[in-house]
């Protein structure tokens, strides 16, 4: 399969989340099979409410969701199967791309807060047969507070909506 590479200038070019879902803030490099990203934690987010009244602390979901988010810009970047690629258009695209098939492991070492700026690097280990191998970690002020590996896959944009005939 022919790889394409693309440059945008926001986290919403490459990945269709959108607010109060898009959790990349800032890509901060992108190479062949790395990427880091941060997350700035404002205190606004929807999930801090709850999460927990009185003491908020950004979920390990979340952080999941995060490692997982920035994996789909690194493939959105560097191992695109797509030409052209737009976001912007949920029906534009005949890939979905990043769509998570497996958490393999996932250790939290430390909380983050309001304030806080998670960094995340993530790093491509491999691709067989059409699955994305990661691993991540997020730190704050270089203090790691989450590890995980994971695995992505692309599917047809047709499967993901339900509307493939």
């Amino acid at each position: 399969m022919t790889i394409f590479h693309h440059d945008f200038d926001k986290p919403e070019d490459y990945l269709h989340h959108r607010t109060p879902y898009l959790l990349v803030e800032t890509i901060v490099s992108v190479e062949e099979d790395a990427i880091i990203t941060e997350k700035q934690i404002s205190g606004q987010e929807f999930f801090l409410e709850g999460h927990f009244p009185g003491a908020p602390i950004f979920p390990g979901a979340m952080m999941q969701e995060l490692t997982t988010q920035s994996a789909g810009v690194l493939i959105a970047a560097r191992h695109n199967p797509m030409e052209v690629y737009n976001t912007h258009d949920p029906h534009f695209n005949q890939y979905a791309l990043g769509v998570l098939v497996r958490v393999k492991q996932a250790k939290y070492k430390g909380f983050a807060r309001p304030g806080d700026c998670l960094r995340v690097e993530v790093k491509l280990q491999e691709v067989l047969s059409g699955i994305f191998d990661f691993t991540a970690r997020v730190t704050i002020e270089k203090q790691l507070i989450m590890k995980n590996q994971f695995q992505l896959t692309n599917v047809l944009s047709s499967v993901l909506s339900g509307k493939n005939t």
